[in-house]
Formats: C-alpha cells, sequence, structure tokens
C-alpha cells in the first residue's frame, strides 16, 4: 500500500505524482493517511532520547553576567556591534540605545523615537491595540557609515524610516516611507542587511502582511521580487548577509545575498500547509530587465534546504535561525541553520551546516522545476527537462556572460529572463554537510545561532557554535572526531525567557556574547575557565577556549593571556591522564551523637559524572537502607561505633572507555562518647551539693562542618562507663524507669529527678482514668442503644428475659388500633388504596407520651383497673394518616 511508505519516501516527488493522478476521493483519502504516518513517526521517533547531554549547567546566579535593563521600556530585539567603536547599538520599542561593548551596562547614549497622538489614534481606529501594537518597534539597525545608522520603526503600522547622526546621536527627520523596509506589524518576520550603503531586505509589503517581498532599496536602482505564489508563497524571514566574491577568482563573478526563510511548500499538495525551508540569492549588480522584469530580480532563485535523520525517518523542516561562518582560516563560507520539525509537541531542535559550494553548485549546475497543470484545477510542479535558454537564467554576470556582450542585466535576452520569472524554484536541493545534521537535542528549541572558529593549543581548529534556546538558556557546542559535545549551558535570563538575537564579537583578545530579549540584553564572556577549579575539570570540559597552567593551579582563557608560555593541559579529546592533582588533605571535622543522622554533603557540577563515595577506602554501597543518596548529600542513619571514619566523595567521569575519578570531598566522621557516674542517685545528689566546684555542662560543636550534626554533653566522673543512647523519658516498665533513674548524670539538679522520676506515674494514671472513662461511655450508649451493629446484639443479650413494664395507656393503644383496623377495612371496601403511613423519623410504633416502647405482645390482657386520668382514647395524630381525605 502507498501509505506504508516511510514518511521521508512519502515527501518524495514520484509519490506526489502518482497522487495526482489518482480519483479525488482516493488523494484526499491517502493524503489524510500521509499526514496522520507523518505524525506517527515524529511521536515515535520522540521515544528515543536524542542528543548529548549538556556537562555543565551554570545557573543565572552563579556566572558573571552583565544585564542592561530599563524600566518601561521593553523589545530589545534589535541588536548591531560596532567592532571598531566598541559599540553595541540597541533597538527596543520607541527608544535606541548606545551601550558600552566590553560592558553594556554603561549606557551611552539614548534616544526617544515615539508616535504621534494622531498615528496612535488611527492606528487604534483599524482594529490595532493602542497600548500594544500602535507602538514605534524599531526593527532596522544597520551601519550606512562611519557617521549614519539607517534604521526603522514599525511607527504605529506606517512603517518608516531614518537617518540617525552617530556624533549627536539624533535624527535626521528624513522620515522615509518604510515599505518593504520595515515590516507594519511588529509581529512580523523580517530580515535585513546593508551592503554598500544599500538594504536588502525581506519583509511584507502591506498592511495586512499578505504581500511578501525581497527588495533593494537603492536611489539609482531599486529592485525587488514578483508578487506571485512561485516566488513567494507565505515566507516567514529568519536571516540574511552577504558574500562576497573571490577576488583571486577569475570567473569574475559578483556579491550574492542570500535570504533564508521557510515558506508553504508550492510543489507539494497536502491536506494542510507544508512547510519548507528554503534558501534564496539574489546579485549585488542586478539591475533588473530591459522590457521583461523591469525593476524586478533577473537573479532571484531558490531552492529546499535538506535537513533530515535518514534512518530515523525524521525532517527538520522549519528554520529558525542562520549564521554563515566566514573566516580566512576556511576554504569556503560554511552556512549553520537551526531548524525544528513542523510537528514538534514535545520540543526538538536539530543544527545543520552546509558548504557554500553546495549552495552554488544547485543553482549553477542544478535542474529547474516547472509547474504542470495535472486533472484540470490540480496543479503541480514537476522538473523541467527542457531546453535551457543561453545566458543561464538566474545566474550572476560573469566573464562568460560578457564574452557573450551581456555587460549587465538590461542586456539579458527576454527568453533568458521570461525563462526565470517562471522557473524560479531549484529542482535539486541543498544537502548538508554529512548528509545529517551536526546536532539533535531532544526537549529544547533553539531560536538563534552564532559560531566561533577557535584554535586549540595543539593547531586544531574547531567550530564552536553558541545556540540560544526559547527558554533564555545558552548551549555551547563543540565538534569532534565524527561526535558532538555540548561543553555547558547557561541560563542567560532568570525568567526564562526566549532569546530574540544572539551576536558574537570577533575580536580575539576580547570576545563576548550579546543576547536580546523582551526584557533586557544580557552580555556573556564566551568561556567561564575560571569556574573551573581542578586540572581534571578543565580539561574533561573540552573546551578550546581553557587551559590548566600547572604552575599557578589554576584553568585560564587562552586568548587573555600572553604567548610566552605555553606548557599549559589542553585535550579537546576529554583525555585527562595529564593531569596530577593531588588527593585534597583538608577534610572535614564530624562529631556526632549516638543514634543520630549524619548529612556529609558533596556537590559536583559535572552531569556526566558519576558520584561514588568510599568509607575507609572501599567503595561505599549506598543501596543499603542505612545510607542515602541524595543529589549533593550523603544521608547516614542510627549512627554507631562502627561508622567512625574517613569518607570520601569522589567524581567518575568516563571518556572513551577511560575513566578519571577525583575527591571532591572528604568527610571524617567521629562520635562522642557521654561519661557520668554509676554512683545511686542519692549519692549523686550529695555529691552534688558538697561540691561548688563542678563544672558546668558543656556542648561540643561540629568543627568545620556544613552538614548536620548534634551536640553531646560531657560531665566529669570519677568512676565512669559510656552511654550509647541518648538520654531522654522512655515509656516502657518500671525497670525501664529505675534503668533510667540510676543514668542520671551526677550534675542533675533534685528538683528535675523528682520531675523525671514521677513524670511516668502520671502519665500512666492519666492514661488508665481516660481509659476507663471510655469505657463508661461505651458502655452507657450500648446501653441505651445509640450504638448499631454489634453493640444491640450485645444490649438484647442482656436484657432477654427481663419483663417489660406496661403500659400505663393500655387502653388508648388498643382503641387505637381497633380504630386503625376498622377505618382500613372500609378504605379497602371503597375500593380506594390505603395511604402508606406517614415517616416521621421516629420508631414505628405509636407513643402515648409516656416515654415508653410500646409492647408488641397481642395476648397481653387489657387492664380493667380505674385508670388514674380519664383518658380519651379517640386521638388524632399529625404524622399519621387515620382520616380520610
Amino acid at each position: 500500500m502507498d501509505c506504508a511508505l516511510l514518511p521521508h519516501q512519502m515527501f518524495g516527488k514520484r509519490y506526489l505524482l502518482q497522487l495526482s493522478r489518482d480519483s479525488p476521493g482516493t488523494r484526499e483519502l491517502k493524503m489524510t493517511l500521509l499526514a496522520f504516518y507523518s505524525v506517527w513517526a515524529v511521536l515515535l521517533e520522540l521515544a528515543v532520547a536524542f542528543g548529548p547531554v549538556p556537562r555543565i549547567t551554570w545557573e543565572h546566579r552563579e556566572v558573571q553576567l552583565v544585564h542592561f535593563h530599563e524600566p518601561g521600556v521593553s523589545n530589545y530585539s534589535t541588536l548591531l556591534l560596532s567592532e571598531d567603536r566598541d559599540v553595541l547599538y540597541v533597538g527596543a520599542r520607541e527608544v535606541i540605545f548606545a551601550l558600552n561593548a566590553v560592558n553594556i551596562a554603561e549606557k551611552q547614549h539614548e534616544l526617544h523615537w515615539k508616535v504621534t497622538e494622531d498615528k496612535r489614534t488611527k492606528c487604534a481606529v483599524k482594529g490595532k491595540s493602542e497600548q500594544t501594537e500602535c507602538r514605534n518597534y524599531v526593527r532596522v539597525l544597520q551601519q550606512l557609515n562611519d557617521t549614519f545608522l539607517y534604521v526603522c520603526g514599525t511607527n504605529a503600522f506606517q512603517p518608516t524610516c531614518d537617518y540617525l547622526n552617530l556624533i549627536s546621536f539624533e535624527l535626521e527627520g528624513k522620515n522615509e516611507d518604510g515599505k518593504g523596509r520595515c515590516p507594519f506589524d511588529p509581529a512580523q518576520s523580517y530580515t535585513s542587511v546593508m551592503v554598500d550603503e544599500e538594504l536588502y531586505s525581506g519583509t511584507s509589503y502591506n498592511f495586512l502582511g499578505s504581500e511578501p517581498i525581497i527588495s533593494r532599496n537603492s536611489h539609482q536602482s531599486p529592485l525587488r521580487t514578483e508578487y506571485a505564489i512561485p516566488w513567494l508563497n507565505e515566507p516567514n524571514f529568519v536571516f540574511a548577509d552577504v558574500v562576497r566574491a573571490d577576488q583571486n577568482s577569475t570567473d569574475g563573478e559578483d556579491d550574492k545575498i542570500y535570504f533564508f526563510f521557510t515558506e508553504v511548500s508550492v510543489e507539494y499538495e497536502f491536506v494542510g500547509k507544508l512547510m519548507i525551508p528554503r534558501i534564496a540569492r539574489v546579485c549585488k549588480r542586478d539591475q533588473g530587465g530591459l522590457r521583461t522584469l523591469q525593476k524586478k530580480w533577473t537573479s532571484f532563485l531558490k531552492a529546499r534546504l535538506i535537513c533530515t535523520i535518514p534512518d530515523k525517518n525524521l525532517i527538520f523542516n522549519i528554520i529558525n535561525d542562520v549564521f554563515i561562518l566566514k573566516s580566512p582560516t576556511l576554504k569556503e563560507p560554511v552556512i549553520y541553520g537551526v531548524f525544528t520539525p513542523q510537528l514538534n509537541n514535545v520540543g526538538l531542535s536539530a543544527v545543520c551546516a552546509y558548504n557554500l559550494s553546495a549552495v552554488e553548485e544547485v543553482f549553477s549546475k542544478g535542474k529547474y522545476m516547472q509547474s504542470a497543470t495535472v486533472e484540470q484545477s490540480h496543479t503541480k510542479w514537476v522538473r523541467y527537462n527542457g531546453e535551457i535558454p543561453n545566458p543561464r537564467p538566474g545566474a550572476c554576470i560573469n566573464n562568460e556572460a560578457r564574452a557573450l556582450n551581456y555587460v549587465t542585466s538590461l542586456n539579458l535576452p527576454d527568453k533568458t529572463l521570461q525563462f526565470v520569472k517562471d522557473h524560479p524554484l531549484m529542482d535539486d536541493s541543498v544537502t548538508p554537510v554529512g548528509d545529517r545534521p551536526r546536532l539533535v537535542k531532544r526537549d529544547v528549541k533553539y531560536t538563534q545561532i552564532v559560531v566561533d572558529r577557535v584554535r586549540a593549543l595543539n593547531g586544531t581548529i574547531y567550530d564552536v557554535m553558541f545556540i540560544s534556546t526559547d527558554q533564555g538558556a545558552l548551549h555551547k557546542a563543540i565538534s569532534y572526531e565524527n561526535g558532538m559535545h555540548i561543553i555547558e549551558e547557561t541560563q542567560l535570563f532568570p525568567k526564562f525567557e526566549p532569546v530574540q538575537t544572539l551576536l558574537l564579537s570577533s575580536k580575539k583578545s576580547r570576545r563576548y556574547l550579546y543576547a536580546g530579549s523582551n526584557s533586557g540584553v544580557v552580555q556573556s564572556p564566551v568561556a567561564f575557565c575560571d569556574m573551573y577549579t581542578t586540572c581534571f575539570d578543565c580539561v574533561l570540559a573540552r573546551d578550546p577556549y581553557c587551559a590548566w597552567k600547572p604552575l599557578e593551579g589554576s584553568c585560564v582563557d587562552i586568548f587573555q593571556e600572553s604567548e610566552t608560555e605555553r606548557n599549559w593541559i589542553q585535550n579537546i579529546g576529554g583525555d585527562a591522564s595529564s593531569c596530577s592533582d593531588k588527593v585534597r588533605e583538608n577534610s572535614l571535622q564530624h562529631t556526632f551523637k549516638h543514634g543520630s543522622t549524619a548529612e556529609l554533603k558533596c556537590s559536583q557540577k559535572s552531569n556526566l559524572a558519576q558520584v561514588v563515595w568510599k568509607f575507609r577506602d572501599d567503595v561505599l554501597r549506598v543501596e543499603s537502607p542505612k545510607y542515602r543518596l541524595l543529589e549533593k548529600a550523603l544521608l547516614i542513619f542510627n549512627l554507631s561505633e562502627g561508622d567512625s571514619g574517613v569518607y570520601q566523595c569522589l567524581s567518575e567521569e568516563k571518556v572513551k572507555n577511560k575513566k578519571f575519578s577525583q575527591v571532591l570531598a572528604k568527610h571524617v566522621l567521629e562520635l562522642k562518647k557521654v561519661q557520668h557516674t554509676t554512683a545511686s542517685p542519692l549519692v549523686a545528689a550529695a555529691s552534688t551539693e558538697g561540691n561548688s566546684d563542678v563544672p558546668e555542662v558543656s556542648a561540643v560543636s561540629t568543627e568545620g562542618s556544613t552538614a548536620q550534626t548534634s551536640t553531646t554533653q560531657t560531665v566529669p566522673v570519677t568512676t565512669a562507663r559510656i552511654i550509647t543512647k541518648p538520654i531522654g523519658p522512655v515509656l516502657t516498665s518500671a525497670t525501664s524507669n529505675i534503668e533510667l533513674f540510676n543514668s542520671l548524670p551526677d550534675t542533675v539538679p533534685e528538683k528535675a529527678m523528682f520531675l523525671k522520676s514521677n513524670d511516668n506515674f502520671l502519665l500512666m494514671f492519666l492514661f488508665l482514668f481516660f481509659f476507663i472513662l471510655f469505657l463508661c461511655l461505651l458502655s452507657y450508649n450500648c446501653y441505651k442503644g445509640y450504638l448499631p451493629g454489634q453493640c444491640l446484639k450485645f444490649r438484647s443479650i442482656v436484657l432477654l428475659g427481663k419483663k417489660k413494664t406496661k403500659s400505663d395507656f393500655s387502653d388508648c393503644e388498643q382503641s387505637v388500633k381497633e380504630t386503625l383496623v376498622e377505618q382500613g377495612s372500609i378504605s379497602h371496601q371503597s375500593g380506594e388504596q390505603p395511604k402508606p403511613a406517614h415517616d416521621t423519623g421516629y420508631e414505628t410504633e405509636p407513643d402515648c407520651g409516656n416515654g415508653q416502647l410500646q409492647a408488641r405482645d397481642a395476648q397481653v390482657p387489657r387492664e380493667t383497673k380505674d385508670k388514674p386520668f380519664d383518658v380519651k382514647c379517640e386521638l388524632k395524630y399529625a404524622d399519621s394518616d387515620v382520616e380520610g381525605d
């Protein structure tokens, strides 16, 4: 069956083409099943553990981070770093800041850029929120030249751009129309890059956000994309950057600007919207066409980015951010992208890397796609296998085109321009390096990424990825020997809010990370080397920024130290055999009382290590009920003499089948022995009274311990014996009381001895008194019949054979019975149904008011003696149905 295909096979064009030939009903059923199997595959694979665990987790309060926040200001989502001036420009809601890049807590300049009341009112009339949406959100901050910044804001859904003078830090007041340069809605996606004083941007061109556009804003030759679905279909822009042409190349190629976005698929038809990650490219010297594609891109082409795990059937088709790594040590730039699946219920993210040559291979030599009409209204995009015009459509003007007298795009023939207008989509896809993601992580959603290229001490160059999450955390990961290692996780924002912008300073002597969110900006160093206190921690971190200096006994940042001395220890593979850390001699002394509980603390930061406790140089079996291993401590219950000794807490971390151990904490546990006299209480009291020089009771506290300890009492004695149980009253028997009385120390006062000797007798007396009182109450209630069940049976047995007293109103009772019988007979004879007796909630026997129960024995003769009162037996009861209706 077709739907038994794997999800990544289902997305193939052959399968979709086959669906196009089916009947509409069959096609809809298959599409529904396809969507179901896609969801099922993702959920199935989520059950598998994905991704490495960060070795170290730094909480927000543990590391030194620099924060910037202004009261009443929000949405710090636009950042621009000027390396030459050491200034960080921040665009927020209605404010632009200039901060010291070395310490962003130092504000250098501040500019308020607010919306007029008239524009806010018009915005609110259009149905937008006057308090939130109808404000000016700064979305574009680009360096125009050494004197000006080009800035744009949403301006209450009327985007406006202006020039910011860096000397006076004031706007020039140009108020240019920001359509196509800045989004109308602050929630709309956008991206921009300044190339040679020309702004390239991707955003929406109208108020509703229904007209996406990639444009170049230039006074000489402004260009834009066609407003057509094949060009852009509901894109979500994330990043744009320029890649300069190789100066040593003989092809005469042009500089290229790349745009990254996710859009709704046009080549595949599904029940819902299938999202596809794209990369688009335009040429810097593109002038548009002369007749066809006037003021439109003639070099616009787009292709699909592949980020999948083939053996896991997982497809990451939402791109969140991109970083293009350009370094002199690289032969070509490398594109790093952060992806998530479209169906991502529990959180799954991936990082894929692409060589720029693979991208250019698709654009320069790949096949195009064309629309094909199948079954009337159902349109598909299939591979174009026809003739391709010359010059190649979408190509930049190079030496080959110039040799054919095509100097600019204005000279290109209409056949080439019409082809690129109708075929902007490439059939071939861009595959990642290694045909799989560099990093896959579960239970996290990555939002931003920057990459730094670092040369380690051994000369090897590593790409260090800094990836932010939607919970305000930052992961630092490194790829080594076909594996991925997450060095650390740092909580940047205490409120766990998403990181919206991430920048990296490229200065080698002073490298920082800058993260922007809705609440503020955070500055963080690229490494926390000084947080590693031992050689093992420093080397096992596998951080190319850090190395251990044996002479100083510290972990340092290699880029902040001098180049003269390089006998440091660093191993990115994690081999810490070169470390020679000695066992820590300083230990914590503990003194505990017999029978108490000890808490021995041991804190270790590595999430990849295992804590092992040793007692007297033997591994301690913490599975025993006597011990309980907590996250940062060991509990020992019911201490005795056998628990005295030296306890060591070790961290064991395994790297490449090698196990490295280091001592984290050392505890010495001693039990304090309590001494006292064996003399009788009277003798002890007499000796206490006669000797006024006896010192008072002293408490021995724990020495140098942060764990929970107890205090013991010591008393000077002449005849001593060891007490191994805590002193205290025990409610057992008289023998134990006597034992306790005899074990009292001599220094206990006479009144205290009297109270202790009589407490047990008093408690026993009170217990017996209340127990007897309880039995009396129980018996009385049982006798009265207030208790149900077994108690009533016992009552009936006790009262068995006891002659019940006759009712003083037996005449009344008998007459009532006769009256009821007669009336019942009359009622039956008349054909009426007898009425049920009214439930009063009392006994069913009638009560004559004497407070006694009515006798049920029908053989008891009526009394004929005179009654003390004249009683009329024609009584009417309000709760009986004696009377007829």
